[in-house]
């Protein structure tokens, strides 16, 4: 029963995270030391993500420009707007800080290892599929906070000591990474088991400290059960319209199916992986919990929504 309604495995872990913040949250003289856990997990999660994402196939997978170039512009340009136009329906009946979360949302790039998983269970392009989450994450880790600071305006926060945070945090390692790929990306590759046990770890810890500032903030006095509702129903309608759009964009094009496939997934997710430790660069630790949590809520729902959408595709093609 707990693997129909979770399918993917990471559900649980955040739940269970969100509620030992919530029960337990980081305070006084632990914080630093939490945040410095944080940020070191942060960097091993770039590093790990910049050995495992293979260049050779990005310029390779470049070649099927359509695909490729409808993902990125469904990613970075559709699915932004979606976000900003939630933002702006949510702005006068959320705290201002959660409405900026649907905007944040929306400029994340794709999943990695649940888009490829989806896209292959549903009969989709996989080599596509490795290379769009490749090439979108390579694009995201620069154009996505580019694209909040753009979109929000002086609601970002962004300022200098920001942008040189991402570089150390997230850019550099990422870079090292792929400097490493030569020497590390077999070891990763032959223990794919404890690469991904060491990301999720990572996720889970960026996820934990923020949302510790956050209910130490108070977020729970400042959200009632009417607003929690306005997030679940705005998360609701992003997700169909993702989805749907996706979709609809890839027969537009005239794409293959399973190209079709490759960019409905590629392009409706969006990865809690960038989005914690980018909310932790940008944001105090207490506003990035409460910007946090329309992509918690979004992410949750996408794995289980593509977990069902995914075998329902590739009986539908056999049928």
């Amino acid at each position: 029963m707990l693997s129909r309604i979770f399918p993917d495995r990471f559900v649980p872990v955040l739940l269970a995270t969100i509620g030992l913040a919530s029960l337990l949250p980081v305070r006084g003289e632990a914080v630093p030391v939490a945040e410095g856990v944080s940020t070191a997990a942060i960097v091993l999660l770039f590093f790990l993500n910049g050995v495992r994402l293979p260049r050779d196939e990005v310029l390779h997978g470049i070649r099927n420009w359509k695909l490729q170039g409808a993902n990125l512009a469904f990613c970075f340009v559709l699915m932004p707007l979606l976000g900003l136009i939630a933002q702006a329906a949510t702005a006068q009946l959320v705290p201002a800080t959660l409405a900026l979360g649907f905007l944040f949302l929306g400029i994340l790039p794709s999943t990695v290892q649940s888009a490829t998983a989806a896209s292959s269970l549903a009969g989709g392009n996989v080599a596509a599929s490795v290379v769009a989450a490749a090439l979108l994450n390579l694009v995201g880790v620069i154009a996505a906070p580019l694209l909040f600071a753009a979109l929000a305006g002086s609601a970002a926060e962004i300022h200098g000591a920001a942008v040189l945070r991402i570089a150390l945090i997230l850019l550099l390692p990422f870079l090292a990474g792929q400097a490493a790929q030569r020497w590390l990306r077999p070891w990763v590759l032959a223990h794919r088991g404890a690469a991904t046990f060491m990301d999720r770890t990572s996720i889970a810890i960026a996820v934990y400290v923020a949302f510790s500032a956050a209910v130490v903030g108070g977020i729970w006095r400042l959200l009632d059960a009417t607003e929690i509702g306005i997030v679940f129903a705005a998360v609701a309608a992003l997700l169909a319209l993702s989805f749907n759009g996706a979709w609809q964009l890839g027969r537009s094009l005239g794409l293959a199916r399973p190209d079709r496939i490759t960019l409905l997934f590629a392009g409706a997710q969006k990865s809690i992986a960038v989005g914690a430790p980018l909310a932790a660069t940008l944001f105090s630790s207490a506003t990035a919990g409460m910007v946090l949590v329309p992509i918690l809520v979004y992410h949750m729902a996408q794995l289980i929504l593509s977990a069902w959408i995914a075998p329902w595709l590739n009986r539908a093609e056999k049928v």
